[in-house]
């Protein structure tokens, strides 16, 4: 019986680790999804003489950032 508990306690606990590594993604593509906004509203709002060039620059390296810390998959077409 024991051997069947620690069988069941160590599937628990790998689904467990499996489930935060998949909301670690998301949280991740939806933070570069929304980086990818804000740079686009940066050069649009620069394009308009609403914004500045730093502005967009800002945007540019925080999302070169985000990157180089959790990859490109969030670009992903559609």
């Amino acid at each position: 019986m024991a051997g069947f508990l620690d069988r069941a306690k160590e599937k628990a606990e790998t689904a467990l680790s499996q489930g935060k590594e998949k909301v670690g993604e998301v949280q991740a593509q939806r933070e570069g999804q929304a980086l990818l906004r804000r740079l686009g509203t940066a050069y649009f709002n620069e394009q308009r003489g609403t914004g500045s060039a730093q502005e967009v620059q800002d945007a540019l390296q925080a999302l070169h950032a985000h990157v180089a810390e959790h990859g490109d998959g969030f670009l992903t077409r559609g």
